[in-house]
């Protein structure tokens, strides 16, 4: 099973749990700071990845990060550690965050593109996306220099690649296989 598999299904229990327990918006604020606790800081991305340091040593570290979060948090972190999963806490997060607002009818549209979007732009894919996928839409943008040009965009499971590195990607395979 694909590690992204794998965190949607996680993702999936711990909603069902907060559902259950109706701690949604509780849960939601615990894995924004999880994901971006982890996104920015390099040192701990590399601790969690670590084959090195132990289990319990790092499940002991992230309790003490996250200190106050929800019970159903502390038990997801712990059960990633028993099945030693820790290293996908930070898809994990992000996964139950896409899925909390999808049931909230909203959707994050994830945009990447090799220049800063500006408001003009940002206004016309927000109004673009809203209307294909009929939900409210809030949009995370990103800056890769490397696409070169055009974008990406992600929402939900669904992803455009309308890249200039994507595109000379494909006409390099297209040489490629016609030689």
């Amino acid at each position: 099973m694909s590690e992204s598999r794998a965190a949607l299904r996680y993702a999936k229990a711990i909603l069902d749990m907060a559902k259950e327990n109706k701690a949604l918006d509780a849960v939601e604020k615990d894995m924004r700071s999880i994901a971006a606790t982890i996104s920015g800081s390099k040192e701990l991305r590399d601790v969690l990845a670590s084959p090195v340091v132990s289990g319990t040593m790092k499940k002991n570290a992230l309790l003490e990060i996250f200190k106050g979060s929800h019970s159903i948090t502390e038990g997801a972190i712990n059960m990633l550690v028993d099945n030693k999963r820790l290293g996908m806490l930070n898809e994990v997060a992000l996964k139950y965050i896409i899925i909390n607002e999808q049931l909230k009818g909203k959707d994050v549209a994830y945009v990447t593109t090799a220049v800063p979007l500006d408001a003009a732009m940002e206004k016309k894919i927000l109004k673009k996306v809203a209307a294909l996928t009929g939900n409210e839409v809030t949009i995370e943008s990103k800056v890769d220099e490397s696409i070169i040009g055009g974008f990406i965009l992600r929402v939900g499971d669904l992803q455009y690649d309308a890249s200039v590195s994507n595109k000379l990607n494909n006409l390099k395979r297209e040489f490629s296989n016609s030689l």
